[in-house]
């Protein structure tokens, strides 16, 4: 899991061209948005279109689960081994 947690982090800092943070710089527990990196809705299209692209799953706008998906790195690692992606 700490190998795609890190991957994910990586995938992010791509994605979003965050040309000034690591992978290690991101904490795998903290919010993505608002707090933490502060990342905002335009930043998770973008980071769900990578995640679909890198990983194959699925994502659905509508669904109220997305939004705990994308709660921070450790919750995107368990969305992506749960669809068995990872």
């Amino acid at each position: 899991m700490q190998q795609l947690e890190h991957d994910i982090k990586a995938l992010i800092i791509s994605s979003l061209a965050l040309e000034d943070i690591a992978p290690d710089d991101i904490p795998s527990d903290e919010p993505l948005f608002v707090k933490g990196l502060g990342l905002d809705s335009i930043d998770a299209l973008e980071l769900g279109l990578a995640l679909q692209k890198r990983y194959g799953v699925t994502l659905s706008a509508e669904s109220d689960e997305v939004r705990a998906h994308f709660a921070s790195v450790r919750a995107l690692a368990e969305f992506v081994t749960a669809q068995g992606k990872a």
